[in-house]
This record gives C-alpha cells, sequence and structure tokens, in this order.
C-alpha cells in the first residue's frame, strides 16, 4: 500500500502537464485576439490610423 501512495504522489510528468495546459491557454488567447483583430470595427479602426498616419 505504501508503495502505491508513493507513487500516486510522485509528480514525474507535471512539467510536461504544465506545458501543454501553457500551450492550450496561449492558442485560446491567440484565437480570442485573432477574433477581436478580425473584426469590422477594429479593421475600420486600423484602417483610419493606417490613412492618417500616410495621408
Amino acid at each position: 500500500m505504501r508503495k502505491l501512495l508513493a507513487r500516486l504522489r510522485d509528480d514525474d510528468g507535471m512539467t510536461t502537464a504544465e506545458y501543454a495546459v501553457g500551450t492550450v491557454a496561449a492558442v485560446a488567447f491567440a484565437a480570442a485576439l485573432l477574433k477581436v483583430v478580425s473584426s469590422d470595427r477594429v479593421l475600420a479602426a486600423l484602417s483610419a490610423v493606417i490613412s492618417r498616419a500616410l495621408g
């Protein structure tokens, strides 16, 4: 029983799991950012800023 408990408490592989969670969070953030940036209002605002800068 002690060996089983020691094995369950062992956290080998935690680093890999943490990287996986971080990667999923980064992808979710990138997807949300892409959705916001590709909206009509943001595109119009960016176009206006660029037009003012160049014109």
